[in-house]
């Protein structure tokens, strides 16, 4: 008995796109242009009502899922770096008020919590913008009263995380009293920025020079963690572990300092994982010893040295970081650019897992 091998090969591009009948490759590569939609939006004057407004509070509420991991991207990267409070929740503070304004977002129009989150933000007179589906009891809770961002562009709902974190972007770009320097991207930026890495991940790419299957070669055959080192970058690894359970792969994320503390266990686990399995009889060999565990340890390009000497402990570990080998300065690139390049990469590494099969 062997374990399954992968279906088809990750530098046969054709063989890929043919087999991608649900696609997942186009839908995951969608994310520029997903967050230009979003700026057509605001040209068109969506956010025009918001212009001038110097609020006391932004509140952000959202469903579960790729609208809550982008928020946390978006607070954990911004919140210390803005002029007025940026909070998270699950519904609306009881605290709102005309000073305020409420961002609700989320994939499903009939989640009660986000009806009712759009009602109260209304009743209380704050300014609500609406970054999910125009339809159903949302619909009927928004009667007009907000601004409604609906998706633009056709895409999976699992890969909308960047539409929900270029809403936000620019409602904080629109209310900011501060002005914006290089390290808050405008739109225009951050898609050429998402364009250029599923460019560099595109099927008929071979695996040496294209990071999402250079990550998927790495993760296949292997149990998956995944870690970061800041909260933005544990809130990507939450993203990828999410991205990776529809590619039919089960990872899990968590905190750097709790998988640092595992590292022991991880080692153990690889000296147990050591055989042939061509070899392998389970008749006389008993059953096989699981996969061995690999670790992925997201960073942002300046914390780079520090977390390579931090993860020095894990043994089969790799950093994952925005910058490529095709010229771009790591230091360069702010950080939230770089964290909306690796949702991209991280959706399509899943796709590709998707479509080889295997374990």
């Amino acid at each position: 008995m062997t374990a399954p091998t992968p279906l088809l090969d990750l530098d046969d591009g054709d063989a890929l796109v043919s087999a991608d009948t649900e696609g997942v490759l186009r839908s995951a590569a969608m994310g520029g242009a997903q967050i230009r939609a979003t700026r057509s939006a605001v040209e068109e004057g969506a956010l025009e009502r918001l212009q001038g407004l110097r609020p006391r509070s932004v509140v952000v509420v959202t469903g579960a899922g790729r609208a809550s991991r982008g928020a946390g991207i978006l607070t954990a990267v911004l919140a210390e770096r803005i002029g007025f409070p940026l909070v998270r929740a699950t519904r609306t503070p009881v605290w709102v008020g005309p000073l305020d304004v409420v961002v609700v977002a989320g994939d499903d129009a009939g989640d009660p919590r986000l009806v009712q989150a759009v009602d109260a933000a209304v009743r209380r007179g704050a300014e609500v913008v609406v970054a999910a589906p125009d339809e159903g009891p949302l619909q009927a809770a928004a009667a007009g009263r907000v601004v409604m961002f609906a998706p633009r562009v056709r895409a999976l709902t699992r890969h909308g995380l960047l539409r929900y974190f270029a809403v936000l972007l620019a409602v904080l770009r629109v209310v900011g009293s501060e002005r914006w320097g290089d390290e808050v991207p405008d739109l225009e930026q951050l898609a050429d920025a998402v364009d250029g890495e599923a460019l560099r991940d595109r099927p008929n790419s071979e695996v040496f020079h294209n990071p999402a299957k250079s990550l998927a070669s790495r993760m296949q055959g292997r149990r998956i963690v995944l870690t970061g080192d800041t909260e933005s970058t544990v809130e990507l690894a939450r993203h990828g572990a999410e991205a990776l359970l529809h590619a039919g792969r089960v990872a899990t994320a968590s905190e750097l300092p709790d998988v640092l503390s595992a590292a022991g266990t991880f080692r153990v686990d690889q000296a147990l994982s050591a055989h042939d399995s061509i070899f392998h009889d389970p008749e006389l060999d008993g059953p096989p010893p699981a996969s061995p565990v690999r670790t992925f340890v997201l960073s942002a390009d300046a914390d780079r040295m520090l977390v390579e000497r931090r993860i020095a402990v894990l043994g089969d570990v790799d950093l994952v970081v925005a910058s490529s080998d095709e010229g771009q300065v790591p230091s360069q690139r702010p950080e939230l650019e770089q964290a909306a390049v690796l949702v991209g990469r991280l959706d399509m590494t899943a796709a590709y897992l998707q479509l080889i099969g295997g374990i």
